[in-house]
Formats: C-alpha cells, structure tokens, sequence
C-alpha cells in the first residue's frame, strides 16, 4: 500500500458499525480487523481514512446478512491532520465495499465525497468518486 500525505488519526474502533455510501446492496458493516496494522500487546486496533478492513453485513439486501466482506474507510468523524497544516473531518462514517484484494469496488457509484488520501492509495475507487475533498 501507498502512503499517505496526511497524519491519520485512527477513529474506528474494532466492532464499530458503518454506514456503506455505495450501490453494492449492504447498508451497514462492521468491522472486525484492521489489514496491515500492526499493533502492540494488548492495544485494540483501529482504522482510519484510507484503511482495508474485514467486516461483516449487519444489514443490507436480502441473503448479504452475515457475510465477510473486504471495505475501504473513505470518510471518518475524527479529525485528522494533512501535512500542509490542514485539519479534515467529515459530517459521518463511511465505507465502500470492495469485490478483490486489488481495491476495485463492488458498486457502481459513490454517495457523498471521498478524502483525498483514499484517492491517492486506491485508483480504483478513484475512479468512481464523484467529489474529493
């Protein structure tokens, strides 16, 4: 994975539910690990704007409940700081569900805007965002 060109504070606990802002049928995930993090004992992980996440469908179309899917956190409540001095934070929580390891979205569009950070680490969701703040 790319890295980003901003300090991520991480503002997604483990078991945290989140809205999904895209059209692939589930409306609210949560998360039950983090890719990639590495941690010390005993700390609890965490995910922040731009992180790969396993999660579960708590609620969505019919026969998604319960399955694990791979998502991409592109908007979070917490503020986090950019390296030009910049401090973002977003009105919600947001994920987009993804159908490989690559980061290519299941859905088709986007609702809402996306943070610049997600673009620069995955094209893929890049290409559907409609607005990039």
């Amino acid at each position: 994975m790319k890295s980003l060109m901003a300090k991520v504070t991480r503002g997604l606990n483990l078991e945290a539910k989140v809205p999904v802002c895209d059209n692939s049928g589930a409306k609210i995930i949560k998360i039950f690990s983090v890719k990639g993090l590495k941690t010390r004992k005993g700390k609890v992980p965490a995910a922040g704007i731009g992180d790969m996440v396993n999660a579960t469908i708590v609620k969505g179309k019919p026969g998604m409940k319960s399955q694990v899917v791979q998502a991409i956190i592109v908007r979070q409540k917490r503020e986090y700081r950019r390296l030009t001095g910049e401090r973002i934070k977003f009105e919600d929580n947001a994920a987009v569900v993804l159908k490989d390891d690559k980061g290519n979205p299941k859905g088709t569009i986007i609702k809402g805007a996306i943070a610049k950070e997600v673009t620069e680490r995955w094209p893929g969701i890049a290409k559907i965002a409609s607005i990039v703040v």
